[in-house]
């Protein structure tokens, strides 16, 4: 256990909490960022992910598009890991106040996080892009190549792709929720996606906590920087639950 990191817990009263891939590989959830999967989409796919899953792919070469996406961004069998489970228990302890991620996955939401703001969307969360009728992810997965809705119209995943603007609802409440923090732990994210690296600009608490495998650009800025999954980071809050 970190002992300066429970220190810092034990005294916050507000925390919020921001969040990337390295969060759900822990749950088995591969990041597609990552070499291994920018080679493995230029290899099978002839260019990187960021191509792939971007608003003029997902126009211009839909079927592709969904047979990438369909394989590497769905994973309805993943699970909560301890890190999950350690930020909803801070929750329901009155001590985090948001949750703020870059993962579309839904784990937090099955740990048990009430306050999930989702930068980036959701794969549980498809809409007809002609009548706007929303659909489960089930029916992407059963889908043979392009998922239609009965009217005929594509149905697209509620996710911000590249190229589209977050929903700004979503970043007005993230911005708000990092400005009232007294403390803030950024973790599994190497801060090198914006906007949503740039939202560390807005906090203006006490205790800035950086947990990364690898170094951010950011380390210098943090009270404490912590290098090792961030399951193991938080495990310690778990000691006292059922969750262990």
């Amino acid at each position: 256990m970190n002992e300066r990191l429970k220190s810092i817990l034990d005294k916050s009263k507000r925390i919020a909490f921001l969040g990337g891939a390295g969060i759900s590989t822990e749950s088995g959830i591969p990041d597609f960022r990552s070499s291994d999967g920018i080679y493995k989409a230029q290899k099978a796919y002839g260019v990187p992910p960021e191509v792939l899953l971007s608003h003029d792919f997902f126009e211009n070469y839909p079927e592709l598009f969904f047979d990438y996406y369909k394989k590497n961004l769905i994973y309805p069998d993943a699970k909560p890991n301890r890190a999950h489970k350690a930020l909803a228990k801070l929750e329901q302890d009155g001590k985090l106040s948001a949750v703020i991620t870059q993962n579309i996955d839904n784990l937090h939401q099955l740990a048990g996080s009430k306050n999930v703001l989702e930068l980036h969307g959701s794969v549980y969360r498809n809409y007809c892009t002609r009548c706007r009728k929303f659909y489960p992810v089930d029916k992407i997965l059963s889908a043979d190549g392009i998922p239609y809705c009965d009217c005929g119209g594509i149905i697209k995943p509620d996710v911000v792709l590249y190229g589209e603007g977050l929903d700004e609802q979503v970043l007005s409440n993230s911005v708000r929720a990092i400005r009232s923090a007294d403390t803030m732990i950024v973790g599994g994210t190497s801060l090198a996606v914006y906007p949503a690296a740039g939202l560390i600009d807005y906090f203006r608490g006490d205790e800035l906590i950086l947990i990364n495998l690898s170094v951010t650009p950011r380390d210098r800025e943090a009270t404490l920087c912590i290098h090792e999954k961030i399951g193991d980071a938080l495990s310690f809050i778990l000691e006292s639950g059922s969750d262990d």
